[in-house]
C-alpha cells in the first residue's frame, strides 16, 4: 500500500473508528504519516541498533549492525520497507513526510557512520578508508537485497548480501581486522554460480 495509501478514512475503517476519531487523534493524513515513519524507525533502531551496540567497538559492532538490518529487510519481503517505498514514493515531493523519511534514513547512516569510525579507531579498517564510502557500499548492499528479494524474488538474495558484506570489509579491514571479526575470506565471483 505504501505511504500514499494511508488515509484517515482507511484507518478508521481498519481500526473501527470513526473518522472523526481518527482525525481527532492524528490531525491530518500527513501526520498520519509521520506517525507510522515515526513507528517504523523506532521499531528499526530497536531490532536493528540497539541490540547490535551491545556488540564490541569495530567490526564486531559494524557486522552486527549489517546482520540485523539484513534480518529485518528478510522480514520485510512481503510488505517492504517504509524507508525505500518512502523514497520512491516521496523523492521529488518536498514536506514534512519526505523531511521525516531523510531525517530518519540520515539518523541511520550517522549511526553506520559512527560505528565504522570506531572500527577505525579500534585498527579494524585500513587508515584513510572512506568512510561515507562504506556506508554508501552497505546501504547499496541493502538496496540490492531489497530488490532481489522482493521484487524478484531471488532465492540466493540474502546470502549474496552477507557475501557483499565480506567482501566490503575483506576491501577496507586490516589484518587484525579480519582477526577480530572472523569474516571468511570471499569466494571468487564465479564460484558464486547458483
Amino acid at each position: 500500500m505504501g505511504l500514499e495509501g494511508l488515509s484517515i478514512g482507511a484507518l478508521a475503517d481498519v481500526t473501527g473508528m470513526s473518522k472523526s476519531g481518527v482525525f481527532a487523534h492524528f490531525g491530518s493524513r500527513e501526520e498520519l504519516q509521520i506517525a507510522v515513519v515515526t513507528e517504523y524507525h523506532a521499531k528499526f533502531e530497536e531490532e536493528v541498533f540497539f541490540t547490535a551496540i551491545r556488540e564490541p567497538r569495530g567490526l564486531p559492532r559494524l557486522r552486527a549492525m549489517f546482520e540485523r538490518w539484513v534480518r529485518r529487510v528478510s522480514v520485510e519481503v512481503d510488505s517492504g520497507c517504509i524507508y525505500i517505498s518512502g523514497a520512491v514514493e516521496f523523492d521529488d515531493r518536498p514536506g514534512p513526510v519526505r523531511d521525516a523519511l531523510v531525517g530518519m534514513v540520515k539518523a541511520w547512516h550517522a549511526a553506520l557512520h559512527k560505528a565504522i569510525v570506531l572500527a577505525l579507531d579500534e585498527g579494524h579498517l585500513q587508515a584513510g578508508a572512506d568512510v561515507d564510502q562504506i556506508v554508501f557500499e552497505l546501504h547499496g548492499l541493502i538496496l540490492s537485497l531489497h530488490h532481489d528479494a522482493r521484487f524478484m524474488r531471488s532465492p540466493g538474495a540474502l546470502a549474496r548480501a552477507g557475501l557483499g558484506f565480506d567482501r566490503t570489509i575483506q576491501f577496507y579491514a586490516t589484518p587484525a581486522g579480519l582477526q577480530v571479526d572472523g569474516a571468511r575470506k570471499p569466494p571468487k565471483i564465479g564460484a558464486t554460480r547458483r
